[in-house]
């Protein structure tokens, strides 16, 4: 089994970035970036990816797919969403979060992430920093955000975060956030597949561990 075969597998089987999967057309646009920005905050907190994707999906299913229509609900019409999607154990609180960050965002950023991404000029210290004041986002969700917004945002990659380098090792793959990118691009239908895919898949393999065993079986 080489690398090279174990990344073709991963990201054959577990190539989908968590944007898509979440039902976002990823765009360098407001509303899908702000999108993203809810995804990142959901998938941050201490609970299955399922759970936070199904809830962004549920958000969105509800109109609230821009930080105007956002606020434009009520606390409970945001609970009711998150706990449609199975997000109960943090709803209340992210509730709030969400109306609070949005209202950041409009005030900061007139509702748009790309006046971050001017104002960060490629520096990831400076998105990341920006994006945390986003009201319950750390450490955890800017990384994610970027994780996953470097698809579109490309001077935000190649990044691979600790989660991902966490499935690589449980892979058996390098530690190297270049030297798999490398694997990557070598792999079959690349063309396809850029860094946020690749940093998707690996997370994938940290998060369950049936990943590592369907991979490590078919590779």
């Amino acid at each position: 089994m080489t690398a090279r075969r174990t990344v073709e597998v991963l990201l054959s089987r577990y190539g989908t970035t968590y944007a898509a999967e979440a039902g976002i057309t990823l765009r360098n646009t407001p509303q899908p970036l702000y999108q993203l920005l809810v995804l990142s905050d959901l998938l941050s907190a201490r609970i299955r990816a399922s759970v936070a994707v199904a809830a962004a999906r549920a958000l969105f299913a509800h109109g609230m797919r821009s930080p105007d229509r956002m606020i434009g609900t009520t606390w409970q019409q945001r609970v009711d969403a998150l706990g449609e999607g199975g997000y109960r154990r943090y709803d209340e609180r992210t509730a709030t979060q969400l109306g609070d960050g949005a209202e950041l965002l409009l005030v900061e950023y007139g509702g748009d992430l790309r006046r971050l991404r001017k104002e960060a000029d490629g520096d990831l210290d400076i998105l990341r920093s920006g994006l945390r004041r986003t009201p319950g986002m750390g450490p955890a969700g800017a990384d994610i955000f970027v994780r996953e917004v470097q698809a579109v945002w490309p001077e935000a990659g190649p990044f691979l975060d600790g989660k991902a380098l966490q499935g690589a090792e449980k892979l058996g793959l390098p530690a190297s956030p270049a030297k798999l990118v490398q694997l990557a691009e070598q792999a079959e239908q690349a063309d396809d597949r850029g860094p946020a895919v690749l940093a998707a898949a690996l997370v994938r393999a940290a998060l369950d561990k049936h990943v590592v065993d369907d991979v490590g079986a078919r590779a």
